[in-house]
C-alpha cells in the first residue's frame, strides 16, 4: 500500500510520531511527504532530518509554502501512483491540487485528521469545533476538500482523543533507538508546555500520566487499515458559524466515512511496534530526493 503524508511537522511532535510509525508499518510504502504552512521550508527540512536518521532518504519531500508548486507536483505524482493521501495538518495543499487541477481528487482515498461532527465523550475536556485546528487554520481549504469528489474519511478529535502517549510508554519508546528517544523527549516537552498533566487531573477519562495525544498517528493508522478504529458512513453538510467550521448530519449531505471510536489501549502497543520496526529497518534506496 502506498501512502502520501501531508504534514505540518514541526509544532506538535505527534506529526513526527506519525511519520516514523508509518515508515515502520508492515506492507506500507511512504511514497511522498509534503509539508503545509511552510513558508521558509523549515518543516520540510525537519522531515528530511528524520528520514536521514531512519535511512529512508529515498522518500521524496516537497515544501508547501506560499507558492506550493513542488508540493502540488509531488501530490499529483502520488495520486497517479495510486497512493492514499493523509492530511495531518491543514488541508491547504490538497485544496491547491483540486483548484489547480479540477477533479484531481476524484475517487482518491483521502484521510484527514479533523472534521468536527460530535462532541467529545463524557470525562474528556469540553472542547468544541474551534479545537479542530487543521480545519480552522484554513477553512476555505477544508471546504474545498469536502466539496471535492475525494473518497473522504474524517478522523475527528472526538474519536482520536482516546489514543494517548503516556509516561508508561516512554521507556519503551526511548529504548527503540535514536529517533524514538528524540520523539520521547519532544513529546514530554510538548506535554509540559501545554499543561497536559494538569489537564488530565481535571478530566477523569484522561490517563493520569498523560504526555500527549496521538491525533496524527491514529489518522495514519486508519489510512493503512488498522482494525482498531470504528468507521461509520454519514451524510454531512458543512456549517460555518462565526468563522468556525463544523459538520452536521443531513440526509442529503455529502457521504463521508467518519471514525467514531478508537481502541486507544490497543493502539498504544501497535504504534510502538511500528516505531521499533522503523528504527531497525535496513536503509533502502538511493540518495534522498528533495524538492524546494
Amino acid at each position: 500500500m502506498r501512502l502520501h503524508i501531508d504534514s505540518d511537522l514541526g509544532d506538535d511532535p505527534d506529526d513526527a510520531c506519525a511519520l516514523v510509525m508509518t515508515l515502520g508499518w508492515p506492507g506500507v510504502e511512504v511514497c511522498g511527504v509534503t509539508t503545509v504552512d511552510d513558508a521558509d521550508g523549515r518543516r520540510a527540512d525537519l522531515v528530511r532530518e528524520l528520514l536521514v536518521m531512519l535511512g529512508a532518504t529515498h522518500v521524496p519531500v516537497a515544501s508547501g509554502g506560499p507558492t506550493p508548486g513542488a508540493a502540488i507536483d509531488l501530490l499529483t505524482e502520488s495520486i497517479e501512483a495510486g497512493a492514499r493521501l493523509v492530511a495531518v495538518g491543514p488541508y491547504t495543499n490538497l485544496a491547491h491540487v483540486e483548484r489547480s487541477l479540477p477533479g484531481a481528487l476524484d475517487g482518491v482515498p483521502v484521510f484527514t485528521m479533523g472534521g468536527w461532527v460530535d462532541a467529545l465523550p463524557d470525562g474528556y475536556p469540553p472542547w468544541g469545533p474551534s479545537r479542530d485546528r487543521n480545519v480552522q487554520h484554513d477553512v476555505d481549504a477544508a471546504l474545498t476538500v469536502f466539496g471535492s469528489r475525494a473518497d473522504l474519511t474524517f478522523v475527528p478529535c472526538a474519536a482520536a482523543v482516546t489514543a494517548t502517549l503516556r509516561t508508561a510508554d516512554l521507556a519503551r519508546l526511548s529504548a527503540a533507538g535514536a529517533t524514538g528517544s528524540l520523539l520521547a523527549r519532544q513529546s514530554v516537552e510538548h506535554g509540559e508546555d501545554n499543561g497536559y498533566r494538569e489537564l488530565a487531573a481535571r478530566h477523569a477519562a484522561l490517563p493520569a500520566d498523560l504526555v500527549n495525544f496521538h491525533w496524527d498517528p491514529v489518522t495514519c493508522a486508519v489510512a493503512v487499515g488498522w482494525p482498531g478504529a470504528t468507521l461509520t458512513e454519514m451524510d454531512l453538510r458543512p456549517v460555518l458559524d462565526q468563522g468556525v467550521l463544523r459538520f452536521e448530519r443531513q440526509s442529503e449531505g455529502r457521504r463521508t466515512r467518519v471514525v467514531t471510536a478508537v481502541d486507544g489501549a490497543t493502539f498504544s502497543g501497535r504504534w510502538l511496534d511500528a516505531i521499533e520496526a522503523a528504527e531497525h529497518r535496513m536503509p533502502t534506496g538511493d540518495a534522498g530526493t528533495t524538492r524546494p
